[in-house]
This record gives structure tokens, C-alpha cells and sequence, in this order.
């Protein structure tokens, strides 16, 4: 009996194509929008967690508080120095810690000039930068203890979007008019700061751009077996009692890979349900629009109802009809709205990989995203289809039959 009506449904569809499509414009926008953004950002989540996988959830991340990205702050009571570093180390259950420099500076190279970050690191570090920043290298090597005028550069450099004639292994490079020679190239991250970052030694760093004992960022390394949030705690503590501040005024900010990795989640998860509330903007008009068809489709076809009850049907069964004709309207209109979903984040895929030359972003399509977008579909159309299908049903088939 049931697929008798879905049948029904169907035939009076398709024998109503233009009104139909005009009906379903509203679902399949909305649809294809929410496929489209959930499938962007459960790509972009993966991504990040595959980040912070490598970065380890037993490291702790100390930085000054700034309003800009790390090395912005500019306040000499903000900047961390080498003395808060040997705080954090002596702190009981730090494994060891490794400080990094980041500051803007000006690279040349040939006769171009241009802008971009420049990492100070510490070859000598217990703890390899590589895993620290989950950077590897593409080319040549890594910085070498005593590496004083070499640098590695991010895959930018060498990928020709940054200058006129890419950098080339053993070629020099002026930062802050001082000769380097690159000996590295780091793999392509996606993110444009660290694809057209350079390294050099920190110690040469400070020395070019008179930044003292200045530190960017400390990344330690908790002892296995110990809880990262509770060390992330002591840490805190041992560095206000070093720094004289109170709980609460701190002048910096201790946090675990873990939690910065929920922070992420949940500035990601605002930002998807306020796109997505846009884009529901867009059911909510083609629900309207499937009642509006519907409340026609009952005036067009009063005499049909008529009919059909004067020869057995009930209420039930002509509720029934208008119900799935509602909800295939919403269906179709999801199917379409998948289709054009996925079609959006996959070109959304390709044009990040044509930007930044990277796979960071991996756009998902999960089962429960495209079954409960299709599901969601249909439940807009029958919940829409409602009023339309009682006012049908409680057609008395006499006057139905005497409607013209």
C-alpha cells in the first residue's frame, strides 16, 4: 500500500516538472549549503586534529598574551624571556622545553623585496623543531648547531608564488640586510605564514634584530605518564609566582595541545552553526514553498479527491497521499541539494590545493552527514505538506465531487 502512494506521489510530480522544480529551489539551496559547509568543516577539523596529533597531547604551550598571532606583543611586561624558559624546565614534571622566536622581518632575494615571518630556533634543543611544529623537510637538510648565516625556508619560497625566480637550494637570501645561504625546504603545511616562513638560528636572530632574551613561544615536553592539564597548572603557577602576577592578570597564557585543540573546535563549531542558520534561512522558504504547491495541488485536485472517497477512501489514506507527495517534494529536493553539496566541497577541495599548494583541508562526507541531510529533506517536506494534506483529508466528498 505504501509504495502504491509513493508511486502516486512520484506520477503527480513529474507530471507537474516546472511548479515542482520551482517548489524544491528553496530545499535543494539550503541542503547543498549545509552539505557543502558541514563537509568544508569536518574536513578542516580532521585536518587540524591530524595537526595536533603530531604535535603531541603531551606537550604544554606558554605564550604571551597579545591581540595579534604569536610575536605581536610588543609590551617589554608581556615578552617571555630565557629566565621564564629555565622556570617552565626546573618546574617538576617537564620533560625539557624548547623556545622559539617569531618575528616579521624583511627578506630579499635577487633584487625583490618581501615581508614574511621569520622563526628563531635552537638546533641544539632535545626536542627536534620538526616535532614540535609538525614540519618536516621537503629538500636538503635541517639547521645544524653550528648552522650560524644558513636557513630553511618554508615550500613558498621555492613553489614560484612568492617571488619572480624560485629560492634554490645553496642560493642566499638577505633577512634584514644579512646574508643566509638555504640549506632546507620545508614540506608545504597549507598555511601561507608557515609555507613563506624562514628559519634561521636563534641566537643569529636576536643578534640581527636586537631582541635580547626574548622568547616567542615555549613548547615543553610533559614526563610520560603525567597528566598534561595538571602539569599545564604548575606551570602556570611557577611562572606568576616568578613574575609576581596574580591569578587571573596574567600576562601570558598556559595551554595544553588538547585544549587548544578544543578551543579550535568550538571557535569552528560557532562558526558552522551560524553559517548553517544562514543556509536553514533557505529551507525555511522552500518549506513555505512546498505548502503554497501543496494548498494548490489540493485546489486543483478536489474533484480527484472526491472521487477517490466516494469510492472507498478514507481520510487516512487521501492524508496519506499529500503527506509523502509533500515530503518526495523535500526528498528530491535533498537529493539534488546532496548532489550539489558535494559538488561544492569538492571544488572548494581543489581551489585550496590550487591556493596553497597543500591537501590541509579534506573535505568529509560522513554517512550520518548526507543520510541525515536526505532524511531532514523529507521531514521539511511533510512537515510543510501538514496543513495542506488535513485540509484534504476533511474534504466531504460530496462537495468535492460539485467543485468545478
Amino acid at each position: 500500500m505504501i509504495i502504491d502512494y509513493f508511486n502516486l506521489s512520484f506520477k503527480n510530480l513529474r507530471n507537474r516538472r516546472t511548479r515542482s522544480f520551482l517548489t524544491i529551489l528553496g530545499i535543494f539551496i539550503g541542503i547543498a549549503a549545509v552539505v557543502a559547509l558541514i563537509s568544508i568543516g569536518q574536513g578542516l577539523e580532521s585536518s587540524v586534529a591530524e595537526q595536533f596529533e603530531n604535535l603531541g597531547k603531551d606537550k604544554v604551550i606558554i605564550q604571551s598574551k597579545s591581540l595579534g598571532p604569536p610575536g605581536s606583543a610588543s609590551g617589554q611586561s608581556l615578552l617571555l624571556t630565557t629566565r621564564d624558559m629555565e622556570v617552565v624546565e626546573k618546574t617538576k614534571g617537564v620533560f625539557g622545553v624548547v623556545g622559539i622566536v617569531f618575528k616579521t622581518g624583511v627578506i630579499k632575494y635577487r633584487d625583490e623585496l618581501e615581508i614574511a615571518f621569520i622563526s628563531g630556533v635552537d638546533p641544539r634543543d632535545d626536542m627536534r623543531f620538526e616535532e614540535v611544529q609538525a614540519f618536516k623537510i621537503e629538500e636538503g637538510r635541517f639547521l645544524k648547531p653550528d648552522d650560524k648565516y644558513k636557513a630553511v625556508v618554508g615550500y613558498g619560497h621555492v613553489s614560484g608564488g612568492l617571488w619572480e625566480k624560485p629560492v634554490d637550494l645553496g642560493k642566499k637570501i638577505e633577512i634584514e640586510g644579512v646574508e643566509f645561504r638555504v640549506v632546507g625546504v620545508l614540506e608545504s603545511t597549507g598555511n601561507p605564514y608557515d609555507d613563506e616562513s624562514v628559519l634561521i638560528s636563534k641566537e643569529v636572530m636576536r643578534d640581527i634584530m636586537n631582541l635580547g632574551e626574548e622568547e616567542t613561544q615555549l613548547y615543553a615536553k610533559v614526563i610520560q605518564g603525567e597528566d598534561p592539564v595538571e602539569i599545564a597548572e604548575r606551570i602556570a603557577r611557577e611562572l606568576r609566582r616568578f613574575r609576581d602576577e596574580k591569578e587571573g592578570e596574567e600576562t601570558f597564557t598556559v595551554q595544553t595541545a588538547e585544549q587548544l585543540f578544543e578551543s579550535f573546535q568550538n571557535i569552528l563549531g560557532i562558526l558552522q552553526a551560524v553559517l548553517i542558520g544562514i543556509a536553514a534561512i533557505s529551507l525555511l522558504v522552500g518549506g513555505i514553498g512546498i505548502m503554497n504547491t501543496m494548498y494548490t495541488s489540493v485546489l486543483e485536485r478536489t474533484r480527484e479527491i472526491g472521487i477517490m472517497k466516494s469510492i472507498g477512501a478514507k481520510n487516512s489514506n487521501i492524508l496519506s497521499i499529500f503527506l509523502i507527495e509533500a515530503g518526495m517534494l523535500g526528498l528530491v529536493g535533498g537529493l539534488i541539494g546532496v548532489a550539489i553539496g558535494i559538488g561544492l566541497g569538492k571544488m572548494a577541495q581543489a581551489i585550496a590545493y590550487g591556493a596553497l599548494g597543500s591537501s590541509l583541508l579534506q573535505v568529509s562526507f560522513p554517512a550520518w552527514l548526507i543520510i541525515g541531510a536526505l532524511v531532514f529533506s523529507f521531514v521539511v517536506g511533510c512537515v510543510a505538506g501538514t496543513l495542506p494534506a488535513v485540509r484534504a483529508s476533511r474534504l466531504k466528498p460530496v462537495e468535492a465531487l460539485r467543485y468545478e
